[in-house]
C-alpha cells in the first residue's frame, strides 16, 4: 500500500457518518435535549475551554447540565420528572463532549 493515509480518512469519515446515523434514530425527546446542548456547547466550543481540558471537572459538567436543564424547562408547559430528564441530559453531553473532543480541524472524528 503506497498511500495509507486517505484510507485512514475515508475510515474515520465512516464513523463520523456511522455516529451521526445513529444520532438521528434517537427517540423524539432525546432528540430535543441533544439540540438544546449543542447549542450550550457550541459557546463553549473555543480553544481553552473547560470542554477540552484532560480531565474535565465533575462539577463543571453538573453545572452545564444544569444550564441545559433550565432551558429545557423554560420550553416545557407540563409537568415532569426533571430528575430522570437530568440524569438524561448529563448523559447525552458527555456524548457531545466527547464527539466534540474527537473531532479534529477537518472535522473527521478521530478515536
Amino acid at each position: 500500500m503506497a498511500y495509507p493515509m486517505p484510507l485512514f480518512y475515508q475510515e474515520q469519515d465512516t464513523v463520523t457518518r456511522d455516529l451521526e446515523y445513529l444520532q438521528e434514530m434517537y427517540p423524539v425527546e432525546a432528540k430535543k435535549y441533544q439540540k438544546v446542548i449543542a447549542g450550550v456547547l457550541d459557546r463553549l466550543d473555543y480553544e481553552g475551554s473547560m470542554i477540552y481540558d484532560e480531565y474535565p471537572d465533575k462539577w463543571q459538567i453538573y453545572r452545564l447540565t444544569q444550564i441545559v436543564v433550565n432551558e429545557l424547562k423554560q420550553t416545557e408547559d407540563e409537568k415532569q420528572d426533571w430528575d430522570r430528564i437530568t440524569e438524561f441530559v448529563q448523559v447525552l453531553l458527555c456524548c457531545e463532549i466527547y464527539k466534540r473532543r474527537h473531532i479534529n480541524q477537518n472535522g473527521v472524528l478521530m478515536f
